[in-house]
């Protein structure tokens, strides 16, 4: 391995998880040089699942889900400073604090934020609430402890429907308004879409479904909604959960391929330029990332997933400190979890890239079930109703191209052709959560106009 990649000086802005992740394999990688992690917030990186689970059940305290360290970085932790920017040609991040960090190489693990509301006067209301920081889940663990009379929750995506779950398990009663056709639907299609709206309902939950929010209403303290079909929720306690925001901002004048999709990168993690030319010294991983998968017809994913955090942040610190011909992709299939309602839901693959699907195992009655997904006669996802112990068998059909239907020995029952129904995924402008999963394109915000070097 060259020298000048095992030293150096390597940057990660995002004390996130897959930050933490990436600066420990670089020890592992050998990386013996200089190595620095930004973070905005004030904490070690920590772990965010338990925010809409455990601690909003009063299970942990939002102060005890730190992450732990598989070993020791040997890194300066810059926390609570944000930075502003990044100079290419010098080779520097600048912060806020006036500061600048020199890098040979950077990576880039901003993550996400929670997307507000988008009135702001209506979102500083007391008693409204989104959920992303150990702050955010802190306060409203406090609030949903206080029992509240009515809890709205504005989004029926996996976090929006996580913490529904958690209000009814403390016996709040709570509304929640989506506007498609059903909780889970964006990422998990029209028939398990159903099954999560026939829990929720079946759960206590009062769900709207096909309506927006259209105004927030308090005198200083959040009372009620507006909904677009006329009528009103009161409430005294509201959970906007409407998707994420990528945190790119601070790279607008960077020249990177960076944009509200994330950054797009190379199946390595190398950053792309904004003329679609990769580096070789900006990295990207994590859910602030858009990566091309050869299983998914090369289609740009931005994953939100725990797994994918940590698996890409290693592929990148590998590729960091190795050249070329020893560097490696990024091909592990998305995986993702979510417990609500009494239910372990599970996924392989992406649901969103599908056409059909069929019910492998199980049945939607029994509310116990593997769904497989496919696209164009192969499986390209499957998704278990406490079942997950057929997982496994079912990424090896998604690693392999397998044919779909799925073959015989993938499920309970004969599959036949003309049992595949349409996976019925809706256009996700027509949602109010945003997609875990999204598959694009690289569509810049400005035109381009193309710089000529001068001799």
């Amino acid at each position: 391995m060259p020298g000048d990649l095992e030293d150096g000086r390597i940057v990660i802005v995002g004390a996130s998880l897959a930050g933490l992740r990436a600066a420990e394999a670089l020890r592992e990688e050998g990386f013996t040089g200089s190595l620095t992690v930004v973070g905005d917030e004030p904490h070690p990186p920590y772990d965010r699942p338990p925010l809409s689970k455990q601690v909003l059940l009063g299970q942990a305290m939002a102060d005890t889900t730190g992450l732990p360290m598989r070993r020791d970085p040997d890194a300066e932790w810059r926390l609570g400073v944000r930075a502003t920017g990044v100079d290419p040609l010098a080779k520097q991040v600048l912060l806020d604090d006036g500061e600048s960090l020199p890098y040979d190489r950077l990576l880039i693990t901003t993550g996400t934020r929670a997307r507000p509301w988008p009135n702001q006067d209506e979102g500083a209301l007391d008693g409204v609430f989104t959920l992303r920081t150990r702050e955010d889940g802190a306060a409203l663990a406090e609030r949903l402890a206080a029992g509240p009379e009515r809890v709205l929750v504005i989004g029926g995506g996996f976090t929006g429907s996580e913490i529904a779950s958690a209000c009814r398990e403390l016996g709040l009663e709570v509304t929640v308004a989506e506007r498609g056709p059903a909780p889970l639907v964006g990422a998990l299609g029209g028939t398990l879409g159903k099954l999560a709206a026939a829990m929720q309902r079946n759960h206590g939950v009062d769900l709207r479904t096909g309506v927006t929010v259209t105004a927030l209403h308090g005198n200083g303290s959040f009372t009620g909604a507006d909904l677009s079909d006329g009528s009103r929720v009161d409430a005294d306690v509201c959970v906007v959960a409407l998707g994420a925001i990528r945190n790119v901002e601070w790279l607008a004048d960077s020249g990177l391929a960076a944009g509200p999709r994330g950054i797009a990168c190379d199946a390595g993690c190398r950053a792309f330029d904004m003329y679609g030319i990769v580096t070789d010294d900006v990295f990207a991983a994590g859910d602030v990332s858009r990566f091309p998968h050869p299983l998914f017809g090369y289609q740009m994913l931005s994953l939100e997933h725990w797994g994918n955090a940590v698996e890409q942040a290693e592929v990148a610190a590998h590729n960091m400190v190795n050249p070329g011909p020893l560097r490696r992709p990024h091909l592990a299939i998305p995986t993702f979890w979510s417990t609500q309602f009494g239910l372990n839901i599970k996924s392989v693959g992406v649901p969103t890239y599908s056409d059909h699907v069929v019910i492998a195992q199980g049945s939607l009655e029994a509310r116990r079930l593997a769904m497989v997904y496919g696209y164009q006669g192969r499986v390209t996802a499957a998704v278990t109703v406490d079942m997950a112990k057929s997982l496994d068998y079912y990424r090896h059909l998604i690693e392999t191209a397998a044919p779909f239907p799925p073959p015989p020995g993938a499920a309970d029952r004969a599959i036949a052709a003309d049992i595949a129904v349409p996976s019925d995924v809706p256009d996700p402008s027509g949602l109010s959560h945003g997609p875990t999963v999204a598959l694009t394109g690289y569509l810049p915000d400005r035109r381009l106009t193309v710089v000529q070097p001068t001799r």
